[in-house]
């Protein structure tokens, strides 16, 4: 080999990593050492949202707020898609692909209980009543780790291979006014329905959520089905109305649905395989009846079904139906089921999965670790049923309260604001190394 070979393969390769892996390197390098200089606006952005909730389809503030910062980034920002949401382009000085990333933006109908010195003390109207809002899912911790996010990529854009879309939606939770009947779209999966992974088309998406049930800082991912599929059950079981001294001259349909839900738990127990993955059917409320001492002629009941795999979505609902259906008829009354699929399960591709493993290891110094399934439900599913995405869980609770730390969606659940900054780097660094390993 010649000197000039020589010269040429030592430019080429710097302890065996070619030329593009150090370029990678060094502005991946630079995207998670920049994520300080953000940390305490991360903050005051979070403490601010926290203080200032919003209820699904109501988050005309929030979106203000960020559309406005996106707006200062120099980037091209739409507003009011998907009712309330807010999509903006951020193009990189060099063609390549298009990465999304997501934060979803809407509190809940819960009264407040941290004594935090920006507590929420809102109220909004839900589902036709004044509510107290609280982020007691840690929304607030999302949007404001994705608006830090915005900040540090336009700072680097010239040298991004590609693009990033980001996307701020509403309604997660379900819109505070919607009746789930299954006849209209909210959140993610309207965001795709009007096109949003569109225009240019995305090539991949990437989100986090934070939890409690993880230390602060520490990343939790899981290939393939990662959370539950939500179906919403309603099941009305009707008879006849008659004299509760003289039940032989109706059908009483409360006789009838305390034998429908001890059917049910034969569902999955029973009557499915669940090799494939497990399955949840839950009833949580019951109602019917006026006064002690009349067999009414109807009663409602509402569930919840979660699956991880959609033949076993398929096979629950189906045996949900049969067992309501024929265990009414035994009893001469009739029970009308309806199964609304308002999630779908959330499946982190795992390819993508795999490749982007390495960078949630390296932003977390090794503390990334497999997640179990989880059976709550997340809407990110929709753009992941699109375009291949990587949906994982970032732990908000210190290190010495672990066990005693309030779960999402409690009065008392608090987001320790030093993970603030494990998130943005963690989507930066997952941002710049897919567009740079696709280049």
């Amino acid at each position: 080999m010649t000197k000039t070979l020589l010269l040429g393969a030592s430019l080429m390769f710097v302890a065996g990593l070619p030329l593009t892996s150090l370029a990678a390197q060094s502005l991946t390098d630079r995207v998670i050492d920049n994520a300080a200089q953000l940390e305490q606006k991360a903050i005051g952005w979070r403490h601010d949202i926290h203080q200032h909730p919003e209820l699904g389809n109501q988050e005309t503030r929030t979106a203000a707020l960020i559309a406005g910062h996106l707006r200062q980034l120099g980037m091209t920002v739409e507003t009011g898609v998907g009712t309330t949401g807010v999509v903006a382009m951020l193009k990189g000085g060099k063609p390549g692909p298009v990465v999304a990333l997501r934060a979803d933006m809407d509190a809940l109908p819960v009264a407040e209980n941290t004594g935090l010195a920006y507590a929420s003390a809102v109220k909004q109207e839900y589902l036709g009543k004044s509510m107290p809002v609280m982020h007691a899912c840690g929304h607030d911790a999302h949007v404001a780790i994705l608006m830090a996010v915005a900040e540090n990529l336009a700072a680097v854009r010239e040298e991004l291979p590609g693009s990033v879309k980001f996307i701020f939606q509403p309604a997660e939770e379900g819109p505070s006014d919607y009746v789930y009947d299954g006849e209209r779209y909210f959140g993610a999966r309207l965001m795709v329905e009007e096109g949003v992974l569109e225009n240019p088309a995305v090539d991949a998406i990437f989100g986090l959520h934070v939890t409690a049930a993880a230390p602060t800082g520490v990343i939790g991912y899981r290939s393939g089905p990662t959370m539950a599929s939500s179906g919403d059950l309603h099941i009305t079981v009707t008879g006849k109305q008659t004299h509760g001294a003289q039940p032989w001259n109706g059908v009483d349909p409360i006789v009838a649905s305390a034998q429908i839900i001890t059917g049910l738990q034969t569902v999955v127990s029973r009557r499915t395989d669940i090799m494939p993955a497990p399955a949840v059917v839950t009833i949580g409320t019951i109602e019917g009846g006026t006064r002690h001492n009349i067999i009414p002629d109807k009663v409602k009941m509402t569930g919840t079904v979660r699956t991880f795999d959609d033949a076993v979505q398929k096979e629950v609902n189906a045996q949900i139906t049969q067992t309501a259906e024929h265990t009414a008829q035994a009893s001469g009354a009739q029970a009308e089921v309806k199964i609304i699929e308002n999630y779908a399960t959330t499946v982190n591709e795992p390819a993508l999965t795999a490749r982007m493993l390495p960078t949630l290891q390296r932003v977390t110094d090794g503390r990334t670790f497999p997640s179990p399934l989880v059976t709550g439900s997340e809407d990110f599913s929709y753009f992941a049923q699109k375009v291949p995405g990587l949906f994982f869980f970032l732990g908000v609770t210190p290190a010495d309260n672990m066990g005693k730390a309030a779960p999402n969606h409690s009065p008392e659940f608090m987001v320790d604001d030093k993970a603030l900054l494990t998130g943005i780097k963690a989507l930066s660094a997952l941002t710049t190394d897919y567009l740079q390993a696709t280049d």
